[in-house]
């Protein structure tokens, strides 16, 4: 429910601001009227794409049954925590400037195809705000079922609803956060979610491995926990369920977890070493 909740809230976070930038920029158009129709319309089309790739996905892991399906949602859930970690470096150094390349781009489309450049620009913000949504979902919720998918459902509605109240909030006011420290903050929290999948995708794939028959040292590497801090920290319940969800933790992890979470935080942190220190 956590994870699905801060997925919904924080793309769509995005969306609304760029359908916010878009707006501000139609109102000083003379055919405003015109062209916020065309704006909605490509919003519209662009949740429909978002749409059919979510069905198109939960055909395939229906479609899959037995190990097929287990390797399909391992794929998936290691494809989000890639685009998770993509998307950050992303933003990271395109944020800053989003609104002027927004803008300047709109500006290059109406005076190109006129009011069918804005619906197609529409189109292709929202779809892919839309299409990391269902990824990031689907790679989160893949092994849920029942109640537990249920409350995955819940959380992802939420998330709606309090994208929009984030959104009221930064436009109203700026005394409690401003957008810059948003983005700092989620991006930060996606950072964390991402390292998250990456260890679920790695435990998937893990189970997959132990039901072959391969080399003694493979069992090792997948099954054999180096502790078992439970009783401190369980990772079930409480604090530790949180963690698990949010960050990757496990009370009882395998070299494999440990060797993919240090390498993780390792490029994680080259990386954003270097994005500071590239020039502006």
């Amino acid at each position: 429910m956590n994870q699905s909740m801060f997925i919904v809230w924080r793309e769509s976070v995005e969306a609304l601001l760029v359908i916010g930038i878009l707006q501000a920029w139609i109102s000083q158009q003379p055919e405003d009227s015109r062209l916020g129709r065309l704006l909605w319309a490509g919003v519209v089309l662009g949740l429909l794409c978002s749409a059919g790739l979510a069905g198109l996905m939960l055909w395939a892991g229906e479609a899959m049954s037995g190990p097929g399906g287990e390797w399909f949602q391992a794929g998936m859930t290691l494809l989000a925590s890639l685009l998770m970690v993509q998307m950050v470096f992303w933003m990271h150094r395109h944020g800053p400037g989003l609104r002027h390349t927004l803008l300047r781009e709109a500006d290059q489309r109406a005076a190109r195809q006129g009011g069918l450049g804005l619906l197609l620009l529409a189109l292709l913000a929202v779809s892919r705000e839309g299409s990391e949504t269902v990824v990031f979902l689907y790679g989160a919720g893949a092994h849920l079922d029942g109640p537990a998918l249920a409350l995955f459902a819940i959380g992802g509605g939420l998330g709606l609803v309090l994208a929009g109240l984030t959104v009221m909030l930064l436009r109203s006011t700026r005394r409690l956060i401003s957008w810059s420290s948003f983005f700092a903050l989620s991006e930060a929290l996606l950072l964390l979610l991402a390292a998250s999948l990456l260890v679920a995708a790695v435990e998937r794939i893990g189970g997959q491995l132990l039901a072959m028959d391969m080399p003694n040292w493979v069992y090792t590497l997948v099954g054999e926990a180096w502790w078992d801090s439970s009783v401190l920290l369980s990772d079930s319940h409480g604090l530790g369920a949180v963690l698990a969800g949010f960050a990757g933790y496990r009370a009882t992890p395998s070299t494999i977890t440990l060797l993919v979470l240090a390498g993780y935080w390792l490029l994680v942190g080259r990386g954003l070493y270097r994005a500071r220190r590239a020039p502006l």
